[in-house]
């Protein structure tokens, strides 16, 4: 044997000899053996896990508040009452005053449907024309005598064959497939969404409460935290940052919405409220929101236009403001926050989308954030910090 061979043979003894390298892989499969069930618990239990959630997120946006009356000697459950309500009730009258609009939107979904599936026709015909079906040769006629035509008469030749409908166009039959699909799973989860809507506000009120008092208890009595001083000055820390964070993208998607708003009111748009509250929530979803909000507000302009190139205008104005939203006041008044890698953030999008769906989507950015600010007053999980903020 060769020296190159020897010294081959007797890495592999030593490797073989060595059990760490057994340990790492056996670490590394119970590691994603662990990120599996945890994602299978949140996405088989999102229907009790999802109201908590928001609610906390909710909690955590309130609690400066509460925790500011408490210094003034007023009650907490008072001043959780007091937030809850006056949060509640422009809340209730814009949805009062959105009502109207989109249940009139719900009214012309079926013509809306019927001029898109003419219009989707005629296009699949121009892009993909059908070849017409060869035509079946007449039935020779019998020129000498019979009797079957002497008993027949006349009517038997006016006997023509039955002509079939032709088959509705494919892309028509998905489309309005697609639109009854949608319509009944939003009937079938009205009573789930009602339901969910009740248990987030007890939720949201028993946090503002009772909220701060279990956070340092638990602390406190919990025997895996060594360090009680560290882990309290954390979540209090993450609290703050937290709160602050929420309540400064809530205020940009408030006057997104309200800019966009007043711009398609400017210029004539219908509805123009509806589609402001519409762009102010999908914005909470970076990347994906204004995506789909570019999509539903070219529907809305080709059912105010029709197929004609002033369509677009709904749809141009929003993408110009949200250009200059994300581009330049977002990142100033975000700042370190929004040191969020692109790649990292649309994964993660995806992932809760998967997880929660729409609700998901929404929430997945704070608690990115959340995350991200964990990791970042944790020893060890600095890598994690390192690797959200990868910039290209």
């Amino acid at each position: 044997m060769t020296d190159s061979e020897h010294e081959e043979s007797r890495s592999e003894a030593q490797q073989a000899e060595d059990p760490s390298h057994d340990r790492a892989g056996l670490r590394v499969a119970l590691y994603c053996v662990a990120i599996l069930a945890v994602l299978y618990t949140l996405h088989y239990t999102r229907s009790l896990l999802m109201p908590f959630v928001v609610a906390l997120l909710v909690s955590l946006l309130l609690s400066p508040l509460v925790s500011w009356f408490k210094r003034h000697r007023i009650p907490r459950s008072i001043s959780s009452v007091l937030l809850l309500s006056l949060l509640g009730v422009p809340f209730v009258y814009l949805t009062l005053e959105l009502a109207e609009p989109a249940q009139k939107w719900m009214e012309k979904l079926p013509a809306l449907t019927t001029q898109l599936n003419a219009n989707l026709t005629d296009i699949s015909e121009t892009l993909s024309p059908e070849v017409p079906p060869p035509a079946k040769p007449l039935p020779e006629r019998e020129t000498g005598f019979s009797f079957s035509r002497f008993f027949q008469g006349d009517e038997a030749e006016a006997v023509e064959p039955a002509v079939e409908p032709p088959p509705e166009n494919a892309l028509v039959e998905g489309v309005k497939e697609g639109g009854v699909e949608v319509l009944l799973s939003m009937l079938s989860v009205a009573p789930a969404i009602l339901a969910q809507w009740a248990i987030w506000l007890i939720l949201v009120l028993f946090l503002l409460i009772y909220g701060p008092g279990f956070y340092d208890n638990f602390i406190n009595l919990f025997p895996l935290i060594r360090n009680k001083r560290r882990a309290a000055l954390l979540v209090g820390r993450l609290r703050q940052e937290l709160s602050r964070y929420i309540l400064t993208v809530t205020i940009i998607n408030a006057g997104l919405g309200l800019v966009t708003g007043t711009a398609l009111w400017l210029l004539g748009v219908e509805d123009a409220i509806l589609w402001g509250a519409l762009v102010a929530l999908l914005n909470y979803a970076p990347f994906v929101g204004p995506f789909v909000a570019i999509g539903i507000l070219c529907v809305a302009g080709i059912a105010q236009y029709g197929f004609a190139l002033a369509a677009l205008l709904p749809a141009g104005v929003f993408f110009a403001i949200n250009m200059l939203e994300s581009q330049f006041v977002t990142p100033a008044v975000l700042g370190q926050h929004m040191r969020l890698n692109p790649l990292i953030l649309i994964l993660w999008l995806l992932v809760w989308g998967w997880l929660w769906g729409p609700v998901g989507v929404l929430i997945a950015v704070p608690l990115l954030v959340g995350l991200k600010l964990v990791a970042s007053q944790s020893q060890g999980l600095h890598f994690l910090v390192d690797l959200v903020e990868t910039e290209s």
